[in-house]
């Protein structure tokens, strides 16, 4: 590949960038639709009891508890006397709502069953149990809220979304309505008049209660039936619960209580059915209804009562939903269910990621613990010490800004060295720069626009020792950085050895963030890749290798655009060792703009799965050069692709747990995360004798400059699983790191 055509821009986002925005931003859909379904938004369970009803008419707050707006009056209805309408609050709930209902098959009486939208959604199945069973449904509201402190478009929203709900799940909607937090007349009050006025215009009778059993507080069994019980044979509209809580009692209470009632000669019927025998009982002026039989063998109403407790779609109550308001329905359902999997396993594979990141912070401390000290001993040598000339190939293209630094630096070196500038057909003058500073140990080598792997192939091929350095155009070595570099080849099994290399720009945000990803990513990790020998990658800023290593594998490979992690796994391959060496260091200069980053980590975070995809049958290798495929293959794809795959997926539902669960526990947790972090990251810079002032940018680096990296490896991963190509990126250059004493004092 040219260098003419890395020097290309390219535009971003790229369509593979706006792919994988829309998968995560589905993904949040999908989570906002959970925790929609769970809880509201901050968990508010604010309750309004001490407000005014001064606007409220009297014949409201002491009326029946069947209030609708027929005609556009205010209506209460009392349930006549000596019948028993069984409401129940808070379902479906997939334990409790099946056990009531066969509670009820089993003594032949209906009820009527107020059901939370959310709830509604998550148990869909249990829904068209209670309605085929010949029982009525009402809404409850989605979100189980108290509505008085709700606009007016959120209480229209709650209902609409209940009524979605309850057609996709049973084909129906319904015109009974109970507001959560307000069973008797009295709750209502000056907020909430207006919404039961609109309800009622829309054709909604609201239902209150006028005997609470109160089995919520789970008084006991006797204590429920009791408060359950009417006085002087009053007809009652009676509350219980089939969810919210243990429902034991309620269970255990219920056929007690229906047989007790039964025995006093009460009949039970659903709301719509108390409503017509209301009806049925004033417009005849008083007289005696109870003609023919109800469900329960007892006096009955007439056959309009009757035909309300029936079955299905035939109650009263409940209207057949249309056509676009099921499917829209069944949608909701759909999508509830999608998010219902979703989040579980999300939570389960998050979990599985957090313990092994936790995992790999601790061997990373333990490791490079393990390696300063092995490394720092006085007596610790490589073997003899390396002490001949060695070649350093520089390739350059376009590098004018930059060049007269880089080879200046090389000039000091307390190291023997030749060095070997290889032209990749510049066109800014970059080898006449070189020239006129009149190094005598300098060759200037041109060639044809080739790219950097043919580059530095030339300047293996021209190199007159048996040691090799490669650095960039832009890199700037210390006096004592090749030396440092080049002993541990005085062990014969070390083929290649990794520098330490650190930015040089980082007097800005920016350059702060990568100098903290620099140290402590990246050189934490070689420490670590270093002991376990399997390291995975020479910074093409700062590596030594021995020619006859590089020749044997068949020098810098052009298949992919990481060359340096091409060749670093091919060596660990051909049975040779990686090491790092931690006091060699360069100094780099770090992009500077968030347009040139992307482009150079998406270069580099695409080249590096190309790699590990050329080289994937390491993994079935042998014998010591096995180790790599072993040990690093794993440990690469797993931290350096899998991870942070997830990281993002680890906020959103950070954000999640916030928003829906619990916003201080999950701070907490956040905050410890982070913590962790901090003191991995202070350990890396006391090894590399940083200064710890960078650090205060940890926590912006984590919110900001760490979700860019993200999105960059997303993107590389849709344009490999897409078949894409990706040119080189050609950095634009300032020249802003200069000697190698000024990159010292930077620090």
């Amino acid at each position: 590949m040219s260098r003419t055509a890395r020097s290309r821009p390219q535009a971003i986002p790229g369509p593979r960038v706006v792919i994988a925005l829309l998968l995560l931003l589905g993904l949040v859909s999908v989570m906002l639709l959970d925790g929609y379904l769970r809880a509201e938004v901050g968990n508010d369970q604010r309750i309004r009891s001490d407000a005014s009803a001064s606007k409220v008419p009297d014949s409201v707050l002491d009326g029946g508890p069947l209030l609708s707006f027929r005609g556009g009056t205010a209506r209460t209805q009392s349930v006549p006397d000596k019948t028993i309408v069984l409401t129940f609050d808070d379902g479906p709930d997939p334990e409790w709502t099946g056990k009531v209902l066969d509670i009820l098959d089993d003594n032949d009486v209906p009820g009527t069953f107020f059901l939370v939208g959310s709830m509604i959604s998550r148990y869909p199945d249990v829904v068209r149990k209670v309605v085929d069973n010949g029982n009525e449904v009402g809404v409850h509201t989605f979100t189980h809220v108290d509505l008085s402190y709700r606009s007016a478009s959120r209480i229209t929203r709650e209902i609409a979304q209940t009524q979605l709900a309850l057609a996709g799940a049973a084909g129906i909607t319904t015109t009974l309505f109970r507001a959560p937090y307000s069973s008797t007349n009295d709750a209502i009050d000056n907020y909430s008049w207006p919404v039961y006025k609109k309800l009622g215009a829309l054709g909604y009778t609201s239902v209150f209660i006028d005997t609470d059993s109160e089995d919520w507080q789970q008084p006991g069994v006797d204590k429920i039936i009791d408060l359950a019980t009417p006085k002087n044979g009053k007809g009652a509209s009676v509350l219980f619960h089939d969810s919210g809580g243990d429902r034991e009692q309620t269970l255990e209470a219920l056929p007690r209580y229906i047989k007790r009632m039964k025995a006093k000669g009460y009949t039970f019927t659903t709301v719509s059915g108390a409503q017509q025998q209301d009806d049925q009982t004033q417009a005849q002026s008083g007289q005696d209804t109870r003609t023919g039989q109800d469900r329960t063998g007892q006096a009955a109403g007439p056959p309009a009562a009757a035909s309300a407790a029936g079955s299905g779609t035939e109650q009263a109550a409940h209207r057949k939903a249309d056509a676009t308001t099921l499917w829209e329905g069944r949608a909701l359902l759909a999508a509830v269910a999608v998010a219902e999997w979703t989040v579980p396993v999300l939570a389960a594979a998050l979990t599985v990621v957090g313990v092994a990141v936790l995992g790999r912070f601790g061997l990373m401390l333990l490791l490079a613990r393990r390696h300063y000290r092995q490394r720092n001993r006085r007596r610790f040598v490589w073997g003899p010490a390396v002490t001949g000339p060695v070649s350093v190939i520089v390739p350059a293209y376009n590098e004018k800004e930059c060049i007269a630094h880089t080879l200046n630096s090389l000039a000091s070196s307390t190291h023997p060295i030749e060095i070997i500038l290889v032209d990749d057909g510049s066109t800014d003058g970059t080898p006449e720069i070189a020239e006129s500073l009149g190094l005598p140990n300098l060759r200037v080598v041109r060639q044809e626009n080739a790219g950097k792997s043919a580059a530095l192939n030339n300047g293996v091929r021209q190199a007159r020792h048996d040691i090799v350095v490669m650095m960039d155009g832009d890199t700037v070595f210390e006096p004592d950085t090749v030396h440092r570099l080049v002993q541990p080849f005085g062990d014969s099994e070390v083929g290649a050895v990794a520098g330490n290399a650190k930015v040089g720009n980082r007097n800005t945000m920016i350059g702060a963030w990568q100098h903290i990803e620099y140290v402590m990513g990246f050189n934490l990790d070689r420490r670590m890749y270093d002991l376990l020998r399997c390291m995975p990658t020479i910074p093409g800023a700062i590596g030594a290798f021995r020619r006859t290593a590089v020749t044997d594998v068949g020098g810098m490979s052009e298949d992919t655009l990481a060359e340096d992690t091409d060749i670093t796994i091919a060596l660990h391959r051909a049975g040779w060792r990686v090491v790092y060496a931690e006091h060699a260091r360069a100094w780099t200069e770090a992009p500077a703009s968030l347009g040139q980053l992307w482009r150079q980590r998406y270069r580099w975070s695409y080249g590096t799965m190309q790699a590990l995809w050329k080289h994937r049958r390491s993994v079935t290798d042998r014998g010591p050069s096995g180790r790599f495929g072993r040990v690093g293959m794993p440990l690469v794809v797993l931290f350096q692709i899998v991870t942070p795959l997830f990281a993002p997926l680890i906020d959103v539902f950070t954000l999640y747990a916030m928003l829906f669960v619990d916003f201080r526990a999950s701070l907490l947790a956040w905050m410890a995360v982070l913590l962790v972090q901090l003191v991995c990251a202070a350990y890396a810079f006391r090894l590399d004798r940083e200064k710890y002032r960078y650090l205060l940018v940890l926590p912006f680096q984590q919110l900001a400059y760490r979700q860019l990296m993200y999105l960059v490896l997303i993107h590389s991963c849709v344009t490999a699983a897409t078949g894409g190509r990706l040119r080189w990126q050609k950095l634009k250059r300032t020249g802003v790191v200069g000697s190698p004493t000024s990159g010292t004092e930077s620090r």
